[in-house]
């Protein structure tokens, strides 16, 4: 297993980790014996949202029989009311689940997530409010270590990229969801009819990357499989269906994003979801699937797919061009996208213009252009 960096948390998160939203009942030994079975691979990441007591309990004690191992996302603002999930921000309600929530952690939450917020209005009342004011004193009291949130929407992430209080976003990503425009309605996420909206990535979601770099906000993944959709052909928008490892590479290639947290029911998904970790370069490729479906509109837009490489004389392809999609529309270069293309082996300027590369992208990048155009940008 390997680890990153979540933003400025400091919290090093594998690159897979736990979304426990699938965990299907109550049975405490269940429980154990599928987080015993994710902690020995190395996951030490695990998403609790959910709100049914018995779950939240059964999941507590089993993360607690070895707590310093784990790194929990917790949430303020999901609720149990009469036997139902309830999102709500009213404090009567927020503060004595939070506080069960606590409990079943031993009473401290690293990642405490402000929950589901998809309304720009919504987000703008919660940072006005007694809410966040809520939250800032958990982390004030050390029950918190960090604040987060979780949204599906990239302008709430956008504007909450304004407030250095929130260190890391949970945020719903897969190649189906960067296609489509914003949306306060997460229905429009899972519309069996949407082929005829894809029109590349969307630039919102791609400025979302860009700004979590810059402010060091970490992202962690919510629905890398699109709820299963893009396992299955005939329900994926492309026509054609990937792989979970395929799904989780994808993630892993878009800036800022930390760990992707994959959610399974038993062992087996697990386990469907760790061939991750040891899978090839090939079984990893999401780019030549993407390429050859057929429902696409990728073309000319780079992915960080790998195709190209590799380069005659040694240049991270992929590596710099996320650095150039990261600084290209901020006027100055950020410093720390600069030190990071500085990092690198062999920088665009020793690009000889032989286009080799561009024989092997599935894309139709010009990627001779985007490397003088790199070199241009960084090379001063």
């Amino acid at each position: 297993m390997e680890y990153r960096t979540l933003g400025k948390t400091g919290l090093q998160v594998s690159e897979i980790g736990f979304g426990a939203e699938w965990l299907p009942n109550s049975d405490p030994l269940f429980a154990r014996r599928l987080a015993r079975h994710a902690e020995r691979a190395g996951i030490n990441i695990v998403d609790c949202w959910m709100v049914d007591p018995d779950i939240r309990r059964s999941l507590g004690d089993a993360v607690c029989e070895n707590r310093s191992h784990w790194i929990v996302q917790g949430h303020f603002g999901a609720t149990w009311k009469n036997g139902q999930y309830e999102r709500t921000r009213n404090l009567e309600q927020v503060v004595p689940a939070w506080e069960f929530l606590l409990d079943c952690f031993g009473g401290h939450i690293e990642l405490g997530l402000i929950h589901y917020v998809d309304a720009l209005s919504e987000f703008n009342n919660i940072m006005d409010g007694p809410f966040i004011e809520y939250v800032r004193s958990e982390k004030d009291a050390g029950r918190i270590d960090h604040i987060g949130l979780s949204t599906h929407n990239p302008d709430v992430a956008l504007e909450a990229c304004k407030y250095p209080e929130i260190e890391m976003i949970m945020f719903s990503l897969n190649p189906a969801f960067d296609m489509l425009p914003p949306s306060e309605d997460i229905n429009t996420l899972f519309a069996e009819n949407y082929q005829q909206n894809l029109s590349n990535i969307d630039p919102k979601r791609q400025e979302l990357h860009r700004q979590c770099s810059i402010n060091n906000i970490g992202l962690t993944v919510m629905k890398p499989f699109a709820g299963g959709r893009l396992l299955d052909a005939a329900k994926s928008p492309f026509g054609i269906a990937m792989t979970p490892t395929q799904c989780i590479e994808y993630c892993l290639s878009r800036p800022a994003v930390a760990s992707v947290l994959a959610g399974f029911k038993d062992e087996t998904e697990c386990d469907g979801c760790l061939e991750y970790v040891t899978a090839t370069q090939e079984e990893r490729d999401f780019g030549h699937v993407l390429s050859n479906a057929p429902t696409h509109t990728y073309f000319g837009q780079c992915i960080y797919c790998g195709h190209c490489q590799p380069c005659t004389v040694g240049i991270n392809i992929a590596e710099v061009n996320k650095f150039y999609d990261l600084a290209e529309m901020q006027g100055t270069v950020p410093e720390s996208v600069l030190k990071h293309y500085e990092s690198l082996d062999v920088t665009a300027g020793e690009c000889t213009g032989c286009q080799t590369c561009e024989a092997n992208c599935p894309f139709g990048v010009k990627i001779a252009e985007r490397m003088e155009k790199a070199a241009e940008l960084f090379d001063f």
